[in-house]
């Protein structure tokens, strides 16, 4: 295994940027203190809670739509089948878009089927799934030792993301799971590692390897990890979506130096315009941009199960990426010829249940474009990588 250094601490305001060698950018304070982790860990409590599943249990149950038929969906898929033999690998390599692919579909996939089963067993009780899911679990805990090759950060935050929310459900909610211990030991050893420190690269890296961060520190109950994926969060979800308010440029993770415009453009490929609900990769593509306000939702839904409510902080940032990039995904309108050069790329993925539901259902805020995005998507499945049931847990779910 790769030796590397965990830095556990809060990002230090020193951290900010020095001098600007453009005065187009105005120095930009750090980012607000993060919210701490919980004195006491909510279980399960990694993107679902145990109100929000008694709620999916009882729509389903009582065959309610779209409950029922996003339920079928996951137990009729490749995922939620009993058949399933675990592809455990002793190490993970992960180039480029995934090639050389060594292991990284079979990870990722086991790691939906495990919370899929997991999920299944819950609503229907059956505890083939239950265990379906541990077994699983317990084969790459046993084998997998590390990640390697360009992609492995975000590989490991992919997988990572997946593997906390079936384990909290199977040891809080089923119980009998002797191998649990070992599976933490394997999130500390295996994963954190490679996720600790966040990542300079685009956006949904770095959202992605926090979301995974956070679901470890809620399943390990360690408040040192949680701690640092909210730090990282506090910097690089406000980098990632631009509002009218942080002024003429967006907000710049500290680290990465961007502080010229040139620079910021740049990063944003090559985006000049900057307007309220624009993501870093919004010019990108949507895909990609799809992967970072999934995890956006993500990390702010977990924080909310554990006691800390971080939508009046960033609700408004998500509200405004989901309806600016479910507009121009459902063509609502022309793209304009200030944006992304007239096109953009669509194919926004199964993301916007989570967010949707967080500001609509329970907040009240309307989402006209966002709502029916997310109605036509229903039943959304998953993206096979890191997003997964998300009709099924979050639908219209109050809890």
């Amino acid at each position: 295994m790769k030796i590397r250094v965990l830095l556990l601490g809060v990002v230090s305001a020193g951290l900010v940027a020095g001098a600007l060698s453009s005065p187009a950018v105005a120095v930009q304070p750090a980012a607000p203190a993060p919210a701490e982790a919980p004195a006491v860990f909510a279980h399960p409590g990694v993107g679902v809670s145990r109100a929000q599943l008694d709620f999916v249990k009882a729509k389903v149950q009582a065959g309610a739509q779209p409950w029922t038929n996003a339920y079928n969906q996951a137990k009729n898929s490749a995922f939620g089948s009993l058949n399933r033999t675990p592809t455990p690998r002793a190490v993970v390599e992960c180039g480029p878009y995934s090639k050389p692919d060594y292991g990284c579909t079979n990870e990722r996939q086991d790691a939906i089927a495990a919370y899929t089963d997991a999920l299944i067993w819950y609503i229907s009780g059956d505890v083939r799934y239950a265990q379906k899911s541990i077994q699983l679990m317990d084969a790459w805990s046993a084998t997998i030792r590390d990640h390697t090759n360009s992609n492995a950060p975000l590989q490991t935050g992919w997988a990572a993301s997946s593997w906390p929310k079936a384990a909290e459900i199977i040891k809080h909610a089923y119980g009998n799971w002797p191998n649990s211990g070992r599976f933490g030991t394997m999130l500390r050893n295996v994963y954190v590692p490679e996720i600790i420190n966040g990542s300079n690269s685009n956006g949904n890296w770095e959202l992605t390897m926090i979301e995974a961060l956070q679901g470890i520190g809620v399943f390990l109950e360690d408040r040192a990890i949680y701690d640092k994926a909210i730090s990282l969060f506090s910097y690089r979800a406000p980098a990632f979506v631009y509002l009218s308010s942080d002024g003429a440029l967006p907000k710049t993770v500290p680290s990465q130096n961007l502080n010229t415009r040139e620079k910021i453009v740049n990063y944003w490929q090559g985006q000049g315009t900057f307007v309220t609900g624009l993501t870093q990769e919004t010019c990108r593509d949507f895909v990609h941009t799809g992967y970072g306000i999934s995890a956006i939702s993500h990390v702010l839904e977990t924080a909310r199960i554990q006691g800390i409510d971080m939508y009046p902080q960033y609700g408004e940032r998500l509200r405004h990426a989901l309806g600016f990039q479910a507009k121009y995904e459902r063509q609502a309108e022309p793209v304009p010829s200030w944006l992304c050069g007239g096109t953009v790329k669509r194919g926004l993925g199964p993301i916007t249940e989570v967010g949707y539901n967080a500001l609509h259902t329970r907040l009240g805020i309307a989402m006209a474009n966002t709502q029916a995005l997310t109605e036509a998507n229903r039943p959304s499945g998953t993206n096979l990588l890191f997003v997964a049931w998300e009709t099924l847990t979050h639908a219209e779910n109050p809890a």
